[in-house]
């Protein structure tokens, strides 16, 4: 029996009916998603309002790594919003035990943290700390990074769209290449374990551009928003290695790599990593809003009494997401799903790539890989225009994705992690003739 149900194309009646009150009310400023309006979920399966079913590859912008709606994170949260929904600053039971369970996951040498709502806020905090740390204000980060959408966030971040007509960004900022080994131009991504030509013109950059005040540096295991762009191994390291060289504080942006979406717990462990801010967002709360900063004692102890807080940090909701969904992921296995699940896919991606005239490249660990569509192979010139066809068609026939890239020419692959063979297989037959079918 099929899992998916798509009852002629989209928009549905009520879906059409639903999205132009939407539009009449909230102002249109989302990106492209397919035509329809979600009214349920459960697990990998999605629900529309006019009961058609979808796979959904999407996990909310990798945030439900748990499955939609998933009954013991529902139960957590009833009963929390029955009892307390707010307190601001005041501790409550829930973030006691949240905090304690959070740092109990974490790296070793990561021994405090600290809740807020969003993985903007995270970042932001984190920026705050690599600056009150050291007393300086620089921060390097890289080209195609995306840390969020407020003013630090976005400066910190090196994708035009957050920025473009905004003005000056925050200043302070040095931005340097991340390695993009499908478009390589410079050859840094086959420069040996050491990758001496990258760090060399790294060290260029930095003496080019700094005014001699650097405070850390900012990097995501992979670039989720500029296309799942993961760097060769051993980058990470070396990148670690140099910043902590040069007397700088290491802070790694998991807000979307972490609680087993790479096939790790932390990706950070596939290079054992050890940073000295971690940033977390996303499946942290998986759809409950909740984020969190993860540091050493050392490097929180710059800050005084109320200098960090947050209006919604650590509310008792929240928190009672935290331990529930740590608990999930232990009893149902779901980083070694994760893992296991990527393997299976994998192979049929890229055969679908072997066989496509526009699929150019797939990529990624775990369930998070990105499909990077060009107009041919020999030229990889990225081919945007094929984005949305491709989000309609895979809608239309029961499949949700979405898209990212530099270029928006990647659609991504990011499932929740508890997705079942007959989910993957199904939906790989879907992708596989949506993408087969281009130009046809």
């Amino acid at each position: 029996m099929s899992i998916t149900h798509v009852n002629g194309p989209l928009p549905g009646p009520n879906s059409k009916r639903l999205l132009e009150e939407w539009h009449q009310y909230e102002a249109d400023v989302t990106g492209f998603q397919a035509p329809t309006v979600w009214d349920s979920a459960k697990g990998c399966v999605v629900t529309d309002v006019d009961g058609n079913r979808f796979i959904d590859w999407t996990s909310g912008v990798l945030v439900t790594n748990v499955g939609h709606c998933h009954p013991d994170l529902v139960a957590a949260a009833q009963e929390a919003t029955g009892k307390l929904l707010n307190n601001y600053e005041c501790p409550n039971t829930y973030r006691v035990e949240a905090a304690k369970r959070l740092v109990n996951a974490l790296p070793d040498h990561l021994d405090k943290c600290f809740f807020l709502s969003t993985g903007s806020e995270a970042t932001e905090g984190a920026s705050r700390l690599m600056k009150r740390r050291t007393g300086n204000y620089e921060i390097i980060s890289f080209v195609g990074a995306f840390h969020g959408r407020t003013a630090t966030a976005a400066a910190m971040g090196g994708l035009g769209g957050p920025k473009k007509n905004y003005g000056p960004a925050v200043p302070g900022v040095i931005r340097a290449p991340f390695p993009y080994p499908y478009r390589d131009p410079c050859g840094w991504c086959d420069d040996g374990p050491d990758f001496k030509r990258y760090f060399d013109f790294l060290e260029m950059t930095v003496s080019a551009n700094s005014s001699g005040s650097l405070a850390g540096v900012i990097v995501e295991p992979y670039q989720g928003a500029a296309g799942f762009i993961f760097p060769p191994r051993g980058w990470l390291k070396r990148l670690e290695e140099w910043t902590h060289a040069n007397g700088l504080l290491f802070t790694l942006d998991e807000v979307q790599s972490s609680y087993g979406r790479t096939g790790r717990m932390w990706a950070l462990e596939h290079e054992d990593l050890k940073p000295d801010i971690l940033t977390i967002g996303k499946a942290i709360g998986c759809g409950v809003p909740v984020s969190a900063i993860a540091a050493t004692s050392d490097v929180f102890s710059c800050l005084a009494k109320g200098e960090m807080s947050s209006t919604l940090g650590g509310n008792p909701v929240a928190s009672a997401a935290v331990p529930v969904i740590l608990d999930i992921f232990e009893r149902e296995g779901l980083v070694q799903r994760s893992a296991e699940m990527g393997a299976y896919m994998m192979p049929r991606l890229l055969g679908i790539a072997e066989r496509s005239a526009h699929l150019g490249e797939v990529r990624g660990t775990g369930l998070v890989m990105g499909l990077e569509f060009v107009k041919d192979k020999d030229s990889r010139t990225p081919a945007p225009e094929l984005i949305k066809p491709i989000i309609t068609e895979c809608a239309n026939h029961g499949l949700l994705v979405g898209s990212v890239g530099i270029h928006s020419n990647v659609i991504r692959v990011a499932p929740p992690l508890v997705l079942t063979r007959e989910e993957a297989d199904e939906s790989l037959d879907i992708m596989e003739n949506v993408v087969l079918g281009l130009g046809e």
